[in-house]
């Protein structure tokens, strides 16, 4: 308790004496589920083919999404009305029970393996990421560390040691699965958090020089990241090869226009565009709902952006500040490279368009991560009520 309230304004309450009973933040409440209704619709329309196809059913993938976007959403809400200062203690169980799970996964039989990577492990019959775990365990680690150690964060010892030896833990388990989407968000957002944290400027320029080493090692060595880099640059040179999918991602952006061919009436999901539900899905909505609409969808995830770095700068404690940033980055860093890589801008990446592409696991954990920036931002609203009712 006492490494928070060195930072509290005097006559301020201590986290666990805050109000669970305060509003959550409507602005970024609303622009959530928004994203989770219309991202659940376009899942629908761009995954009926598939779905008939894979199962006989086209609603198949559709209904599980929707239910774990109900369960998502009240998870979202009960998680919103928790004092977040319980995250403050679970998150080195959290990050601890994550990289068990990511070792796990190296173990025959026991990781499932898709497409030719193991990166996903089955649990009474549901299968999941772990590195999704593994991503909000290292953002509640180094937010609780760097709330305890904030006289100290410039400081090679304590700004910089635990925050790259947890790092190259996660990065070097994700790197057997292979998983380099994964292993490049951690260290993305771990870099936004440790110099949000006060960590000296003068270590990022060694960070990014190991950085670029491993990823250069990482791409020459695991053929299929090569791969990905010369289908970007020249998809012609393989059209029915590594150039399918981003030709096939152009051609469905392209014929959406300006206002797009209709809702429910893409041509390229009918088993043209693969993962046209899944990572690709962004490309769908440019095809239906046009130019127009895929600009709004990207409106409404710069806006939820925005108003998570506004609830971090108005968080009341330097936890909730650093874990809302966090958060908020982890979520806008994954938007940025999936709508890039679907537009070409980027070179093939794996990582999912937050609350639209299908995965059930994904879909919940991304809910209960905007319910924990909603359990911060209670502060944010309520402070001032907070403070006329001890004057």
């Amino acid at each position: 308790m006492s490494i928070f309230k060195k930072n509290l304004s005097p006559g301020e309450p201590a986290p666990a004496e805050l109000d669970t009973t305060g509003i959550l933040d409507i602005p970024y409440l609303v622009l959530t589920l928004l994203l989770v209704s219309v991202g659940v619709l376009m899942m629908f329309s761009a995954s009926y083919a598939r779905s008939y196809y894979d199962t006989g059913n086209s609603a198949f993938y559709f209904s599980r999404q929707a239910v774990y976007a109900v369960m998502g959403i009240i998870a979202m809400l009960v998680v919103g009305r928790l004092n977040y200062f319980i995250w403050y203690r679970l998150a080195v169980p959290i990050l601890a029970v994550s990289v068990l799970l990511l070792g796990l996964i190296l173990i025959p039989r026991v990781g499932v393996t898709h497409n030719g990577a193991t990166r996903w492990i089955s649990i009474i019959g549901v299968e999941f990421q772990p590195s999704e775990i593994a991503k909000l365990g290292m953002i509640l680690v180094f937010g609780a560390l760097m709330s305890a150690w904030k006289e100290n964060m410039d400081t090679f010892s304590y700004g910089v040691v635990p925050y790259v030896g947890i790092m190259a833990v996660l990065v070097l388990l994700l790197a057997f699965e292979p998983h380099l989407s994964a292993a490049v968000i951690i260290l993305m957002v771990g870099a936004v958090m440790m110099l949000l944290g006060g960590t000296q400027k003068r270590w990022f320029l060694l960070g990014f020089l190991i950085v670029g080493v491993f990823l250069f090692f990482f791409i020459t060595k695991k053929g299929y990241a090569g791969n990905r880099i010369t289908a970007h640059l020249d998809p012609e040179s393989d059209a029915l090869g590594k150039g399918y999918q981003i030709i096939q991602s152009r051609y469905a952006i392209g014929s959406g226009g300006l206002l797009g061919l209709g809702f429910g009436r893409s041509r390229q999901k009918y088993l043209y565009l693969p993962e046209g539900h899944n990572d690709y899905i962004f490309a769908i909505v440019c095809e239906e709902l046009g130019f127009i609409g895929g600009l709004a969808v990207m409106l409404l995830f710069v806006l939820l952006i925005l108003r998570g770095y506004w609830i971090a700068l108005h968080a009341r404690d330097r936890f909730g500040t650093l874990v809302a940033a966090g958060l908020t980055t982890k979520l806008a860093i994954q938007v940025f490279f999936n709508i890039g890589v679907v537009t070409n801008f980027l070179p093939s990446t794996g990582i999912s368009l937050p609350f639209f592409s299908y995965g059930g696991t994904a879909l919940l954990l991304q809910m209960f991560e905007m319910g924990v920036v909603l359990s911060i931002s209670r502060w944010c609203v309520n402070q001032e009520a907070w403070r006329r009712k001890k004057a």
